[in-house]
């Protein structure tokens, strides 16, 4: 049975339990605080188990992609070196939300797996909760006895909480669960140990396959655990372990979900998967990753230097370690994987298909830029180990190499070994340890309980249409943190506020108190379908109703700067193309980011064409056309754009001025002319084919301009307020360069007179006409001064040094090609070891080469070492 046919028999068979079949939420998370990435086929549907949403229908179905690489979740090291773990992978997944419960869930994954896949019984174990005393639970017996009635009793093993108790992070919903496990070992290892001792023992061909977890308490801030009010059911499967199974493999990448992928390293790289375990590993974690990176790339998450931008470049940069130094690839290799992924996921993940482009752009990219660190760290590991005395490289070193250029301890190790040296791991775990330790401190936070003073209370954002609003307070909790210290977050059950999202920052503004007093409310952001107001004081009486007021220029120039977004949207797409996506943005009040897809520079003149196209629609006035709520495929139909890497509901808001419609959730002007004037700032380049462009509207825009106003008086009060001010310039220009050729012929005299006392200062050292010496030329000077005297003289081995400033120091190695070619000098090499001596480095060509460094007072030392190269 094919992967896609696995992957729609376990869709279809749900659709026919009356389930809802939903698409896969993106991988990466937009409005959850607590979570990087979608890490369990649960992540997108949090806001049901909390109670904080109703979904519109209680059965849902699907196939989610996850991430795993961080946090408690994290099976990074573990991929590729066993056959079953991956970063990213499909969870396929059942769940109930106050509908049926243990019963329905055991019968139908038993009917699944033995009816519909027709999985062997007799190879089938489960798993039940054993209860735990500290937390207070008793063994979970209605499981047991539904197990009791389908599978033999000596098939039902019981687990402890670590395996058999699922929590969905240090507070909130959790609940026992029940294992389904599949023993896949051949007839001979079955009869020499039973397949119930390798349960949950890490048994590469003895694993879990689908976990079934009973929603039923809450797990409280003091660790204590109370009963929810709606039970639910969420289940997990994992699609590429059942595929093993399925197709009768030992091993997921056995399966055709990487076969196909596997099949391409292979052609790409000339290496036999299945000969070498060393090659084998390398190509199942270059198989791995590369989907983990492309599907993150597709669902909007560029990798970058900070966030989950960080943790997908930490994978990439992994595959891309493991080809450089098990497969040999130096050049970029990965990003050739896109269009094989493409073909074999994109009927069921759109996605992978419509960003094809940009995944391959972007991998491409990222693989060069990485190989050139690469390079970078084999030079200064090369430096490392020069200074080493004995056989022990220092472990600050090469955690330094690992910290600073992303360069892997295990690539540090190997190219030590090869030169016959050892890394100190100790000193190396140690740095490795303190920097976590920082991380952790950084970001360590202690949060309370929710307190709730009103019960059953929906909350309503109703900031769209005011500022301010009469509001009760329906629950709170203390959070502290190292950052913020103590903080506060109230729900209301209604609130003006508008809540970060869609990439426009939360409002911020007070509450006001019957007596009159005031708490600041400092942020707003939305977590799990709850709108959060962050202060630093708690109202004395927290049953008043209290007036809420939205900090109204914070709002306007915010919505000033998100409607002039819409319609940069718009204008980029009228004048550079339809191929224009946006890729991200940030709308505060002070400006605006846009990131969009443009495989080349935006021109000086297309610039000013869409600062016009923008303008111009602010001329225009035109009115704002909003619709709530409406059906998500009749927004689309009537031309709404919806955006990349957005998760949307069934019903939709829609934003339009005149042409430009799209699907939005944030504040806008009540017509464009509000915006007053458009103005970009800068366009740039983000990642291999995305741009981005930085704006600024309103009350900026007139800053900008007296901004403007104040430099241009200076300037011609410097130039002594001449008529024409752009005339003045010019002929200022014309001086300059006619001052920089005399200044040229200056120095090209110097050097000539340099040359006669240069000639008479050469030492001849074993056959070697040499000089070290300072001199006071520019770089360019320096070196035709240098090709003058070899064309001159034979045997020639110069250094000049120079100090252009009190903080630049320059070297300049000049040696004749017959040193260079016949005795095996290297110019190259002498500036980058003399070069630690002006604290700096350098390279070039085996007879020329230069080096700068930050310290002229190193020179001396310079000088005095160079003659250790001849004597």
């Amino acid at each position: 049975m094919k992967s896609q046919e696995i992957r729609a028999k376990f869709l279809d068979f749900f659709k026919s339990k009356q389930h809802d079949i939903v698409p896969s939420a993106p991988m990466v998370l937009k409005n959850d605080p607590t979570l990087m990435f979608t890490n369990s086929g649960m992540a997108p549907f949090k806001e049901f188990f909390l109670g904080n949403a109703t979904p519109k229908n209680s059965r849902i179905a699907d196939s989610q992609k996850c991430l795993r690489v961080s946090g408690k979740h994290n099976d990074l090291e573990e991929v590729g070196y066993d056959t079953y773990h991956h970063t990213m992978f499909e969870m396929l997944g059942n769940w109930s939300f106050g509908d049926y419960f243990k019963k329905e869930a055991i019968h139908w994954a038993w009917e699944l797996l033995t009816e519909v896949y027709k999985i062997d019984k007799d190879i089938l174990y489960v798993t039940v909760f054993e209860g735990d005393e500290n937390d207070g639970t008793k063994m979970d017996q209605e499981a047991y006895n539904l197990w009791k009635e389908i599978i033999a009793e000596d098939r039902i093993l019981l687990g402890n909480k670590k395996d058999n108790f699922w929590e969905m992070g240090e507070q909130g919903p959790c609940g026992p669960c029940s294992e389904i496990h599949v023993d896949i070992r051949s007839a001979e290892e079955k009869a020499k140990i039973d397949g119930k001792s390798l349960v949950n023992a890490d048994h590469p061909q003895v694993v879990e396959i689908w976990n079934l977890v009973f929603m039923q308490y809450n797990r409280k801030a003091n660790g204590s655990l109370e009963e929810l009010p709606s039970k639910h059911i969420d289940t997990g499967m994992g699609f590429e372990r059942l595929c093993m199974v399925l197709q009768g493999v030992q091993s997921n990448y056995d399966t055709d979900v990487f076969t196909p992928l596997i099949r391409e390293i292979e052609t790409i790289t000339n290496a036999k998967y299945g000969k070498d375990e060393k090659v084998d590993i390398a190509i199942r974690v270059i198989a791995d990753h590369v989907r983990a990176v492309a599907f993150a790339i597709a669902d909007g998450q560029l990798p970058s230097n900070n966030g989950a931008g960080y943790v997908i470049r930490r994978i990439l940069r992994r595959a891309i370690r493991y080809g450089f130094t098990f497969l040999d690839q130096k050049e970029p290799f990965i990003y050739k994987l896109a269009e094989t992924l493409s073909h074999q996921m994109g009927d069921a993940f759109p996605e992978i298909r419509k960003q094809d482009s940009l995944v391959h752009n972007v991998i491409k990219e990222e693989e060069a830029s990485f190989l050139r660190t690469l390079d970078q760290g084999l030079l200064l590991l090369d430096k490392v180990v020069e200074e080493t005395s004995g056989k022990e490289i220092s472990g600050a070193k090469a955690f330094e190499l690992y910290d600073t250029y992303g360069f892997p301890l295990d690539l540090t190790q190997l190219i030590a070994r090869e030169k016959g040296y050892t890394i100190n791991e100790t000193e190396f775990d140690a740095g490795m340890q303190a920097q976590k330790e920082r991380s952790r401190a950084a970001s360590a936070s202690e949060t309370s309980d929710w307190i709730v003073l009103i019960e059953d209370e929906s909350e309503e954002f109703i900031g769209y249409d005011t500022l301010s609003a009469d509001v009760r307070l329906t629950r709170y909790r203390k959070v502290t943190t190292k950052k913020d210290g103590d903080q506060y977050q109230l729900v209301f059950n209604m609130t003006p506020f508008y809540p970060e999202g869609g990439g426009q920052v939360g409002d911020n503004g007070y509450l006001e108190a019957p007596n009159g007093d005031i708490i600041y409310i400092l942020d707003t952001k939305k977590e799990n379908n709850v709108i959060i107001h962050f202060t630093k004081n708690l109202p004395k009486n927290l049953n008043d109703t209290f007036k809420a007021v939205v900090n109204e220029d914070f709002r306007k120039l915010s919505a000033s700067n998100h409607s002039a977004t819409h319609l940069l949207h718009q204008a980029l797409r009228t004048i550079l193309g339809d191929h224009v996506e946006q890729k991200g943005s940030l709308v505060s009040p002070k400006y605006l980011r846009f990131d969009f897809s443009h495989f080349s520079k935006v021109d000086y003149d297309q610039l000013q064409e869409i600062e016009e196209f923008v303008n111009a629609r602010i001329r225009e006035n035109l009115p704002l056309q909003e619709k709530r709520n409406i059906p998500m495929q009749q927004a689309i139909d009537e031309g709404a754009i919806a955006l990349f890497g957005e998760k949307y509901g069934d019903s939709v808001r829609a934003i339009r001025f005149g042409k430009s419609m799209e699907l939005c959730g944030g504040t806008h002007v009540q017509q464009t002319g509000d915006i007053w004037y458009f103005k970009i700032k800068s366009e740039g380049a983000v990642a291999a084919g995305i741009r981005r462009i930085e704006a600024i509207t309103n009350l900026a825009v007139g800053e900008y301009f007296e901004d403007i106003e104040r430099d241009y008086s200076a300037i011609k009060q410097l130039l002594k307020n001449p008529k024409d001010i752009t005339k003045s310039i010019s002929v200022l220009q014309d001086e300059n360069t006619d001052l920089k050729k005399q200044i040229e012929q200056l120095l090209k005299d110097k050097a000539k007179n340099l040359k006669g006392d240069i000639k008479n200062q050469l030492q001849e050292i074993n056959g070697v006409h040499f000089l070290a010496t300072e001199i006071d030329l520019d770089p360019n000077s320096i070196k035709n001064l240098s090709f003058e005297l070899g064309s001159e003289i034979n045997n020639l081995f110069l250094l000049f040094a120079t100090a252009p400033s009190k903080e630049k120091a320059m070297l300049t190695c000049y040696i004749s090609k017959e040193l260079a070619n016949e005795r095996g000098y290297d110019a190259g090499k002498v500036v980058r070891e003399l070069g630690k001596y002006i604290h700096g480095g350098g390279g070039g060509q085996n007879f020329f080469a230069t080096a700068g460094g930050k310290n002229p007072g190193g020179i001396p030392k310079v000088l005095e070492k160079a003659v250790t190269y001849i004597s």
